[in-house]
């Protein structure tokens, strides 16, 4: 299996011009990406973009630093599903992690979820597991597993670590087999994309999605 179809291809930088998400779209196209990953002020652009491909639309909210208040996340995810979204990664409000606030935490969940499911888009959760304990990541594991969403992902790629092997080895080990991983954050190369795939990953959020699918070696071993 090649990687191509497993890749979010993704451009989030806060000076992102329009020229590069329209350069994102059609190299997601051309190289059979999943996604496309985008700020949410061009996912109507890139709705428009993509309509004659299977190539999904994603975008975020909270991002990147998950302290929006629960008002501003579901105000941005209605919003991003109007536009045209399929596929929402959301980042949690870190603050309460870190003050062991679960509470806080599965109301904002229960806010979100049902509003984003009821559209029958996909739901990717963002812990930024590069910052967090074992013993956090795996209370996320069990609290946004036991909600079945669809992804819980590792990284916003804004923290000072993303993706590891560790993180991605501990999501296998402790959500529902039902699942998806995304790993996401520091992926520039096909070996380690391929690595992050081999420990459990099934979706890779990246930025450098061309230099990975180009590369000789693009496949992976079920």
């Amino acid at each position: 299996m090649k990687l191509n179809h497993l890749i979010d291809h993704s451009v989030l930088s806060p000076t992102t011009l329009l020229r590069d998400v329209e350069k994102c779209c059609q190299e997601a196209i051309d190289y059979g990406f999943a996604a496309v990953c985008i700020p949410p002020p061009f996912v109507k652009i890139a709705k428009t973009l993509l309509k004659d491909s299977p190539v999904k639309v994603a975008t975020v909210i909270g991002f990147p630093f998950g302290y929006s208040a629960i008002e501003a996340k579901l105000a941005e995810a209605v919003l991003a599903m109007v536009d045209g979204a399929d596929e929402l990664d959301v980042v949690i409000n870190l603050i309460a992690l870190k003050n062991k606030d679960w509470p806080y935490l599965a109301s904002e969940l229960n806010h979100l979820a049902p509003v984003i499911k009821k559209e029958n888009n996909t739901l990717k959760i963002i812990i930024e597991s590069g910052i967090l304990t074992d013993e956090e990541i795996i209370k996320c594991c069990q609290l946004y597993g036991a909600a079945e969403i669809d992804y819980l992902k590792t990284s916003t790629g804004y923290a000072e670590k993303g993706a590891s092997l560790h993180a991605v080895q501990l999501f296998k080990a402790n959500l529902p087999t039902g699942t998806g991983i995304k790993a996401s954050g520091g992926i520039r190369d096909h070996a380690f994309a391929k690595s992050l795939v081999q420990a459990g990953a099934t979706r890779l959020g990246c930025s450098a999605s061309v230099a990975i699918v180009t590369d000789p070696n693009n496949q992976v071993s079920n």
